[in-house]
């Protein structure tokens, strides 16, 4: 350990140790268990991963009360992903205890088809993010009533899953109604508007590009829904009333509430809904044998579809499968992963790691194309490490700043790029808030879905591909003029 009063920086080894240890056992958990590894296996290499960054650390002369605040502060970013995640598990519960998610099923059966309905998912979740600005909040809601039409289907879950996520991150990153969006504009000192036109140019031919894969990926044949939908109706009487839940949340949505209040007005609308459309299922819930009256056994199967999700007895086991889910304990797993990822995230970063990992990057990057493929290659390494789509955009951005303007670029060609790859990508990665949420909520694992995502690994590909082609690099104003235009000047 340094005796020094102040920290020393960190040998390049030595930053490259807490990483390389992160993906070293992140492998060999996925090695070991599979898809079981987000049930604790993960956990446990990000807490050892963290300990060996906090060595590390505290050798160079950090305080381990420092590293701990750091660790601390970082969890604290996330209280607000993990209050979602418990609004979200809250709304499956009850949206399968009203049985708004088996109308979702049921008219999804009679209006879709499995020839198209990769590509139509696809459409209607970008539709709708790209007007509330939300993809987690299109996932919790649209994107589990897909996920119920493709299993009645006997669709793909992982391309299911990938189409709902690549239309919600279009929208997600394309909305001016987007936090992420606003804060790449932020982070590229930017106009809002701005940024949204210049990351549309590549959003949008990313967006095209899935829509022709997912079409590729639709499965050719007839289908009968005729079966399904008759015991779906036997079972739960399917009406559009049912769709108020799904009205609400986007209602609020679109009047920019805070995604954890509309997510949970939603939940509790469904609740309500299901205390006079089907006080029975309600009751037979939640009657555990108890003496209490009939209106204290609706708020209890209500309550408990609230905490631990909805168990069905329809006696129709496809039917019980789908609707057998919910409930905030469903997403204890999902916090346990964000929660030791984001102190991993705060430990390196205190430590230095990535400032020692992204400076020599900067440095090496001599043309344009470098610059930005570059940028993206820190975006995605943040996004790894830190587990946070916000510190992904902010970071690297603030630590390319310079050099974008350095070059004579407008800052809306960093804010480009920012945004078109630290949203996307954070979705691909299991221990990221996002990559868990969308896990959790699909009930896919990150790995299974992730090689279908296509927007979300095309679009910071095609902010790459388009800085070498030198399409839309927009100079600042007084920017040096390149060697091409010196050229063109002189002739």
């Amino acid at each position: 350990m340094t005796t020094s009063d102040q920290p020393q920086p960190l040998g390049l080894v030595e930053a490259i140790i807490p990483v390389a240890s992160l993906i070293l056992l992140v492998a060999l958990s996925y090695y070991l268990f599979g898809d079981a590894g987000a049930s604790g296996p993960n956990q446990v290499a990000l807490t050892i991963s963290a300990m060996i960054a906090v060595f590390i650390a505290w050798r160079r002369g950090h305080k381990l009360d420092a590293l701990r605040e750091a660790a601390v502060a970082s969890v604290g970013t996330g209280i607000g992903a993990i209050f979602i995640l418990l609004a979200v598990g809250a709304l499956i519960g009850t949206w399968a205890l009203s049985g708004t998610l088996i109308a979702m099923v049921y008219y999804g059966l009679q209006l879709l088809n499995p020839n198209y309905f990769y590509v139509t998912t696809v459409l209607i979740c970008a539709v709708v993010a790209a007007s509330i600005g939300s993809s987690w909040t299109v996932v919790g809601t649209i994107g589990i009533g897909m996920m119920g039409i493709a299993a009645n289907m006997d669709l793909d879950p992982a391309i299911t899953a990938a189409a709902i996520i690549s239309g919600a991150y279009f929208g997600d990153t394309t909305s001016p109604l987007s936090d992420s969006a606003n804060l790449a504009a932020a982070a590229g000192g930017v106009n809002l508007y701005e940024h949204v036109r210049e990351t549309a140019l590549t959003s949008s031919l990313a967006l095209a590009i899935a829509l022709v894969v997912f079409w590729m990926l639709g499965r050719p044949g007839d289908f009968d829904a005729g079966d399904k939908a008759a015991a779906i109706q036997s079972a739960f009487h399917p009406s559009l009333l049912l769709f108020l839940p799904l009205v609400v949340v986007v209602g609020l949505a679109v009047l920019r509430f805070p995604p954890f209040t509309a997510i949970f007005v939603g939940a509790l609308a469904a609740g309500v809904l299901v205390a006079f459309t089907a006080p029975q299922r309600v009751i037979a819930f939640g009657d555990s044998g108890d003496d209490i009256p009939r209106w204290l056994l609706l708020l209890k199967g209500i309550w408990l579809a609230l905490a631990s999700g909805y168990v069905s007895t329809t006696g129709h086991a496809t039917i019980d499968q789908l609707v057998s889910r919910g409930g905030m304990a469903s997403m204890l797993n999902t916090i346990w992963l964000i929660i030791t990822a984001l102190a991993y995230g705060g430990v390196v970063e205190k430590a230095g790691v990535l400032d020692r990992l992204i400076t020599p990057v900067i440095e090496a990057a001599k043309s344009a194309g470098a610059l930005v493929a570059s940028l993206v290659a820190a975006v995605l390494g943040t996004n790894i490490v830190t587990a946070d789509q916000y510190i992904a955009i902010v970071l690297p951005g603030r630590m390319f700043r310079s050099a974008f303007a350095k070059r004579g670029f407008a800052p809306v060609v960093l804010s480009r790029a920012v945004g078109a790859s630290a949203t996307p990508t954070s979705a691909l990665i299991p221990w990221n808030s996002c990559g868990a949420y969308m896990a959790a909520t699909l009930g896919v694992a990150t790995f299974s879905y992730l090689p279908y995502a296509v927007f979300n690994f095309a679009s910071p590909l095609l902010a790459i591909a388009a800085a070498y082609l030198g399409v839309r690099m927009l100079r600042g104003p007084g920017a040096p003029a390149t060697v091409d235009e010196q050229r063109s000047g002189a002739s």
